[in-house]
């Protein structure tokens, strides 16, 4: 809250160099503020009483903006993406999506393993696994496993992570 927006009765003021100016009124610390062409801004409303800073907003605002735009600038954001095989895949196509899934590893993605069971399949889950085991014995350099192997319906599905 700032100026006028403020409802306490008092309030601990902090001027712009840091210094506490102890416990006042409300006008008058508006009035301090004022003199200064300065806001009064409420840093600690949940304090007893509220504590509240001389300083020009604005400017505030326009560094805080600053901070949380260089901020989201850092951030890594990972994306999962998907590698899909049936149990009975061919090895030069197991090969092929080996690969992708090493180049998405070294893209800074986490991989999603789908083994997909189709028909009279679903009785025999451990060839899925032996796809699945075979793909992070294959990656083990670049990744690591997040999650083993898990059916969930009529698919097998392991998550691989980057080292």
């Amino acid at each position: 809250m700032v100026n006028n927006k403020i409802r306490a009765r008092e309030v601990r003021v902090i001027d712009m160099d840091g210094e506490q100016l102890g416990i006042l009124s409300l006008d008058e610390a508006l009035r301090l503020a004022q003199e200064k062409n300065l806001d009064l801004v409420n840093v600690a409303p949940q304090a007893r009483p509220p504590v509240c800073r001389i300083m020009d907003f604005g400017r505030y605002k326009y560094e805080q903006s600053k901070r949380d735009k260089e901020a989201r600038k850092k951030q890594k954001i990972v994306s999962v993406k998907e590698v899909k095989m049936r149990p009975g895949i061919d090895e030069h196509d197991f090969q092929v999506k080996a690969r992708n899934a090493l180049r998405f590893l070294q893209n800074g993605d986490k991989v999603k393993v789908t083994i997909i069971f189709r028909g009279r399949q679903i009785t025999h889950p451990e060839l899925g696994k032996k796809q699945c085991l075979k793909m992070a014995g294959e990656l083990e350099q670049v990744a690591v496993v997040e999650r083993e192997p898990r059916m969930e319906g009529r698919n097998m599905v392991m998550f691989l992570a980057p080292r």
